[in-house]
């Protein structure tokens, strides 16, 4: 089956084929077969954008989907009320169908933003009826997700480990592989959300770090929020060479800049979630520090319960704070301001495109409109007046685009979106994520109520 996309402004983010003004995208069956002017059109559905700007779909490298159904609980906490609110308290009250629901719908909330690919950190799974809840969640979306396999951090029972300290399961990961994400190249596969030194023993670290290594797989960790497990852990996973392109940092506020410029001489890539981060006391996000030693920057979305799922504000908050951070180091060691911006807008795309693509692991598949890669594509109707007149459409999109905006998406060349309206009914499943995030909130406000009358 081919479609031809004709008629729009295309921003491939490929550097080798640049923007194409009234530029034409052939797809064929999943993959972009062609880009350019004049593309045979023969035996395709025509789909024309005139007054759109096609992009590559965006990539929320970091998010813990199962926290859909918690939407605005968590706004007016610091990350250490949420740690004590969420992981010792409502997570301990999904079931795995509160979690399916949650994943499913928070990935479909995530097409409808123009999101295509997630990073789906999932660390709310005591069981493996909660695992497979989540990923068929995600299969049934229609989206593209690099599923990140976490573990539980509730409180330890009498006799039981603290989280720190149970490695994560190899039989897990067997069975995963083994079964409901056994294709690599699928649509949804897997990734390992290991709790790294700052979460967890050097023995459990260490064992992480290998099991990742073993089966091939982007082990992806927190960094920052509270004191270490571990202190001296990042010098002894440096000395056993386990530092490459397949480990990713999330937010990284505790690490110094040596080690930043070690980590991104070595391939590390980082998701930085810069409204969270400032949001609950991370600190401020190091998309500078990152950006200064050549690492890659990829952003996420990280807690519906606290803020949006919406990418494009997710970028321009990285954007405008990091420019705020230069601005003012500017001024403390020039006097003034910088002559020019520090950031073009186009590298703030680039961050929700390709770069988050390199930091899935998955930037020969996706991350910009290229022939050969998938076929995950994002239709923006710039005729609206939020977006009118487009001068500079990259610009356009990152500083002016919104939900409003976003007309079609495909992903792996299937539409879920068209004109303006996703095509999954989603009216019984809003139900169904209303009714488990009332009674999940509900039934910790019982027990919190319960405790404190004993």
């Amino acid at each position: 089956m081919k479609t031809l996309l004709t008629h729009a402004t295309v921003i491939t983010m490929d550097p080798d084929l640049g923007d194409l003004r009234d530029g034409q995208v052939l797809v064929e069956d999943d993959r972009i077969l062609a880009i350019g002017h004049d593309l045979p059109a023969e035996g395709a559905e025509l789909v024309d954008c005139r007054g759109g700007i096609l992009i590559p779909g965006l990539v929320n490298a970091h998010m813990h989907t199962w926290q859909t159904a918690l939407r605005g609980v968590a706004a007016n906490w610091t990350l250490l009320e949420y740690f004590g609110h969420v992981h010792r308290g409502l997570a301990t009250l999904f079931s795995p169908d509160d979690i399916h629901i949650a994943t499913r719908m928070g990935a479909l909330n995530q097409l409808n933003c123009g999101t295509t690919t997630l990073g789906d950190w999932c660390h709310n799974n005591p069981t493996p009826e909660h695992t497979d809840a989540a990923i068929r969640g995600l299969e049934e979306s229609g989206i593209r997700a690099l599923f990140f396999h976490g573990s539980p951090k509730p409180d330890p029972k009498p006799g039981q480990p603290h989280f720190s300290e149970i490695p994560h399961p190899r039989s897990e990961v067997e069975r995963l592989l083994a079964g409901p994400l056994g294709e690599r190249e699928g649509r949804v596969t897997l990734g390992l959300a290991i709790l790294g030194p700052h979460y967890s023993t050097l023995d459990v670290t260490l064992h992480d770090f290998e099991l990742a290594k073993e089966f091939g797989l982007v082990a992806s960790m927190h960094q920052g929020g509270g004191k270490a497990v571990t202190p001296g852990g990042w010098d002894v996973i440096e000395e056993r060479g386990l530092l490459g392109p397949d480990i990713n940092i999330v937010h990284g506020q505790s690490l110094s800049d040596e080690q930043l410029a070690r980590f991104c001489e070595k391939g590390v890539t980082f998701s930085i979630a810069p409204e969270n981060e400032m949001t609950q006391g991370h600190g401020f996000p190091i998309t500078g520090h990152v950006r200064r030693h050549g690492g890659v920057v990829s952003l996420g979305v990280d807690l519906e319960s606290v803020i949006s799922g919406d990418m494009f504000t997710v970028a321009r908050m990285a954007l405008g704070m990091q420019r705020s951070l230069d601005n003012a180091a500017s001024r403390r060691e020039q006097g003034s301001i910088p002559d020019s911006s520090t950031i073009r807008t186009r590298e703030a795309l680039q961050w929700i495109t390709l770069d988050g693509a390199r930091a899935l692991g998955l930037e020969h598949r996706i991350g910009s409109l290229t022939p050969g890669k998938q076929a995950d594509i994002v239709l923006l109707d710039s005729s609206r007046l939020n977006m009118q007149p487009v001068s500079d459409p990259v610009s356009t999109v990152v500083m002016q685009a919104s939900l409003a905006n976003i007309d079609s998406v495909m992903v792996a060349g299937e539409f879920h979106k068209r004109h303006g309206k996703l095509l999954a009914d989603v009216e019984e499943g809003i139900g169904h994520l209303a009714a488990s995030g009332h009674r999940i909130y509900a039934e910790l406000q019982s027990r919190q109520q319960e405790g404190a009358s004993q």
